[in-house]
């Protein structure tokens, strides 16, 4: 059986945990799995500062291949966590075998993550930043809102949501994406949860986040579900993982 080496990053307000589950079914399959706690999140939420930003989230991501001195890796991003996974393989390349989007997709140039919903999303977030979260931080969301009509999510699941969360440094979403384009010589395989691959050849046209999405080496997998497939379908995740092995 052929190993390979995953590296998993998160999205907004969550750390390595959320991985959890997915970790453990490719670690039982001989695979060598790296779940990463960006700087502020999971584990090292003590990190958090009004300053960290999306480099301070790339840089982490970068240190963990070199100091593990990791080759041939799959590099996986779920939702934000594909533009902190896009810039460290833009940095590094030659450590990257394929990347991997979960329900999310790279950003053009000069786009932050706060401008993917629209103006009045951004707008309604820094509100909320400002009078909930010191003025530098984004609350999470209310996960028992979002999970009450997944059936695959449980009282369980949500608990540990709500546990592993934290307050997103609000700098990591108004960071505008900067790339050199090295990334985009490397294979990539969309994961598709929360809208199909005819919604998104549908949108690409006309929507500038979606610009990256149907150009170049790409294959897609549709994964019906919401947007935190790792807690609602996470052995299928860890399947399709499995599926764009190198």
């Amino acid at each position: 059986m052929n190993t390979t080496t995953y590296v998993l990053v998160p999205g907004f307000w969550l750390g390595a945990s959320v991985w959890r589950a997915v970790a453990d079914s490719l670690s039982q399959h001989g695979h060598v799995v790296h779940a990463v706690d960006l700087s502020g999140m999971g584990e090292r939420a003590h990190l958090a500062s009004p300053e960290t930003d999306l480099t301070t989230h790339i840089d982490d991501v970068v240190h963990v291949l070199e100091q593990h001195d990791l080759h041939d890796v799959v590099l996986v991003g779920h939702s934000y966590g594909a533009l902190v996974t896009t810039g460290a393989a833009d940095r590094a390349p030659e450590r990257v075998a394929r990347l991997v989007y979960v329900d999310s997709g790279p950003l053009p140039d000069g786009m932050a993550q706060a401008d993917f919903e629209g103006p009045d999303a951004r707008a309604a977030n820094q509100d909320l930043v400002m009078t909930h979260g010191e003025g530098w931080k984004l609350p999470p969301p209310p996960w028992a809102v979002l999970a009450a009509e997944v059936p695959e999510v449980d009282d369980d699941a949500v608990a540990a949501l709500v546990e592993g969360s934290q307050p997103q440094p609000w700098r990591t979403a108004t960071q505008p994406v900067v790339l050199t384009g090295a990334w985009e010589r490397l294979p990539r395989t969309g994961v598709l949860c929360s809208f199909s691959l005819e919604q998104l050849r549908q949108m690409a046209p006309y929507a500038r986040m979606f610009a990256h999405m149907v150009d170049g080496d790409w294959t897609y997998i549709e994964l019906p579900t919401w947007h935190w497939p790792m807690v609602s379908r996470p052995v299928e995740l860890a399947a399709v993982l499995e599926s764009v092995s190198c």
